[in-house]
């Protein structure tokens, strides 16, 4: 049998207006799958990338956007053991979270454990473990080490800034207005930059004349050639994102001004990895639950989600936002 549920789709890649409602038939789960009825939906910039075609999406035809949601298994596939109807549960994967349910590879899911809500498991699938491998496998943050973030009022941002204090770092962060780099200040920043008064590079390089052992870049094209140039020699830069757009003038040789190292993680490089998955999402979950972490959770309805994305992409959001069906 199948049951009748609802996503917010894309016919063509577009603007935000490309997102309309319509009606999903979702059948059983296949072998190896579960079925989740979502309760929260967790919004991210890589939405708004495949929703305007800057990454290619898996069918030309039809686009659910949407990749961390939580929710409760309603029915489970032949073959799955590990999980059972009724088990709070969430996930990060590309695309198809933008929907009422879906069926899903129990190898994506993990348990949540009690005291996490699903407004907050949603907020933190993507942007939490984005954190972790940004601060313990992209590059090896150690205490005591000069860190520059951009973005530190975003929802990345702010997970970041309050676990380089757990790891023993005073990080800098960039951020636009007042207003944001107040509430970054308030999650773990020691020092912020207003990139609308001053230039960022200028004013980082003033408080740490010698340079960052670490820069982190998820905005692209408007600060990776000035982010290196706020490394120290052997300097690392971390880009994981494009907000601005994407980097078009790079060359390796750039590198060499400084013999920095330079990486372009992907987060599901990391979570296809099993044991990876479950470790991080473990050392997250439970950063939170004791209060090392704080999450900054908005909500929306799911039906909402085209202005969502205008918001986003304007700039006029902080911390996470969280889609409810």
């Amino acid at each position: 049998m199948t049951d009748i549920h609802y996503a917010i789709a894309a016919a063509r890649p577009g603007g935000p207006d490309v997102l309309q409602q319509t009606e999903l038939s979702l059948p059983p789960p296949a072998a190896g799958e579960v079925q989740i009825r979502h309760r929260a939906i967790g919004v991210n910039f890589i939405d708004c990338y495949f929703r305007s075609g800057l990454y290619p999406w898996p069918d030309p035809q039809r686009l659910v956007p949407g990749a961390e949601a939580a929710g409760e298994i309603i029915a489970v596939g032949p073959g799955v053991t590990a999980l059972r109807e009724g088990d709070r549960v969430a996930y990060t994967l590309p695309n198809n979270a933008y929907a009422s349910a879906r069926n899903i590879a129990a190898a994506h899911v993990v348990i949540l454990p009690d005291g996490l809500s699903f407004e907050t498991a949603a907020s933190v699938m993507l942007k939490g473990l984005t954190t972790r491998y940004l601060l313990k496998d992209s590059y090896r943050l150690q205490a005591g080490e000069q860190v520059l973030f951009h973005a530190a009022a975003g929802g990345v941002g702010l997970l970041a800034g309050q676990w380089m204090r757990v790891i023993g770092v005073e990080p800098v962060g960039t951020a636009g207005g007042p207003a944001k780099c107040d509430l970054a200040l308030s999650n773990g920043f020691a020092t912020m930059i207003d990139y609308r008064e001053q230039d960022f590079l200028e004013a980082a390089r003033a408080l740490v004349p010698e340079g960052f052992h670490a820069v982190y870049d998820s905005v692209g094209k408007d600060t990776l050639l000035k982010s290196l140039k706020c490394l120290r020699l052997h300097g690392s830069l971390v880009n994981f994102g494009q907000s601005s757009g994407a980097v078009s003038d790079f060359r390796i040789a750039d590198l060499a001004a400084g013999s920095f190292h330079l990486t372009r993680p992907v987060l599901f490089h990391f979570t296809s990895n099993r044991r990876w998955l479950e470790k991080a999402s473990e050392e997250l979950f439970g950063l939170i639950l004791d209060g090392r972490i704080r999450v900054q959770t908005q909500t929306a309805p799911l039906t909402s989600a085209a202005q969502v994305h205008a918001d986003l992409e304007g700039r006029k959001t902080t911390g996470s936002t969280v889609l409810i069906p």
